[in-house]
This record gives C-alpha cells, structure tokens and sequence, in this order.
C-alpha cells in the first residue's frame, strides 16, 4: 500500500466540499471513527458520542505521513498516560490515517473533539489559507493543514503549545497498543516498524523499547479504552 505525503499550501485555496481528516491516533481506527461517524459508546467507554449529521461512512481512507512529529503528553484520566500530540514544527515524521469526509462531517469530529455538540461548519478560511488556526486554547483545538492530497486539502487537529513547550509525559502500555493497532490497521506497515516508530517517540521514548512495543501487539488482554484517546 501507498503511504500518501502532502503537498504543501502554496497560497490560500477555496473550502472545498470534502477533505481528508487526518488522525494520528485513535481515530486511524475505523470502528473508533464510526463512533465520531454514527454516534454512539465504543466498547468500555463512559463517554456517549452524538454522531455526525452525515452518519455515511468516509469515502477513502489513505495512509498517510506528515512532515512533524508525534509525541506524548497531558496525563489522561482513562489511559493513565501521556496523550498524543502532533507538533508539525519539530523534526521528524509522524504516521496516521487520512479519511476523506464533507467539511461537515469533518466539523461535527471536530466538535465532538473539542467536547462540544455537532451541528456548525467551521469557518476553514484561516486553516487553508495560513496552515494553522486556533480555534481554542484546548488540547484538541488547533486546526492544522499541512497541505493537499490529490488537491484535497488535508486537516487535522492538535495542542496550541509546541513539543518544546510542554513536558512529555509516558504513554500507557494499553495506549500504545491501541495506536499500534490503529497503523497496523492502516495498511503499508509491518508490526517491526510500527514497534520502533512508536518507541522513539518524545514521552515513550527511554520508557518503551520497540520489543516492549511490538509484544503489546500480541498480548492477550483487551485495551480499556477508546476513552478520551484523542485524535
């Protein structure tokens, strides 16, 4: 499979009807998407999700990666660990999965990111023509367009702060495994690569080795959570 890069704004460009939303955690996984689609509880999770206006299924779902880097930080109350993040600032790499939706589809994740009820377009003037926009001093408030694909704008959503701003924070076992599950899921990776792209990330890295990574994959027990596991 095709892992897909994006090519880089080059001027502000007009909102289009669709874009791909770009998820570098637990929404690669399609089950956990469906929940932000359809409304819905995911398995184990105390938290109801209302669900899109538009409950259709993403058109594609591509692999993708973003020039950035994925790191871990903010305790959360589920995971008991660092969140993930995305700093498309710092050196590095990170690996997600693009779903190709409507703009209001797209804002309803959003909403439903930011803990707040579905129902508006956003406004992506700023987004597409900037790259970045604020929206909210929220974790999850920060629109981020690294570029197109197939002249799609791509979207997604991180931290106001940067990865030099913050303290990284360890992730949970059952969080890391959760993610790796989400890459394996997407297609072009193999569990290896997975394991040492994840244990060399700020927060995991110096707590996880890659082998340490790699046997989550195959363990026995059920993650807790799809609770709060960010984007």
């Amino acid at each position: 499979m095709v892992v897909h890069t994006a090519t880089p704004l080059a001027g502000s460009i007009p909102t289009p009807e669709r874009v791909w939303y770009a998820s570098y955690g637990s929404n690669m996984h399609m089950d956990r998407l469906a929940t932000y689609l359809a409304g819905g509880t995911p398995p184990g999770a105390a938290r109801t999700y209302p669900g899109c206006r538009d409950h259709r299924a993403p058109e594609r779902s591509i692999a993708v990666e973003l020039a950035g880097r994925l790191y871990f930080a903010t305790e959360s109350p589920v995971w008991t660990g660092g969140r993930g993040f995305y700093d498309p600032t710092a050196p590095g790499r990170t690996r997600g999965r693009a779903h190709l939706v409507t703009v209001g589809q797209m804002s309803d994740i959003a909403a439903q990111e930011m803990y707040e009820e579905p129902g508006a377009d956003l406004d992506l003037t700023t987004a597409l023509r900037d790259g970045r926009d604020e929206l909210g001093p929220g974790r999850y408030e920060t629109l981020i367009c690294p570029g197109t694909i197939d002249g799609i704008p791509l979207l997604t959503f991180t931290a106001p702060w940067s990865l030099r701003d913050v303290e990284v924070l360890n992730p949970s076992g059952a969080y890391l495994r959760y993610l790796a599950g989400g890459l394996l899921e997407s297609g072009p990776w193999q569990e290896q690569d997975i394991a040492d792209y994840l244990a060399a990330c700020p927060g995991a890295a110096g707590n996880w080795t890659a082998a340490q990574v790699r046997d989550l994959l195959t363990a026995d027990e059920t993650p807790p959570g799809l609770r709060d596991a960010g984007s």
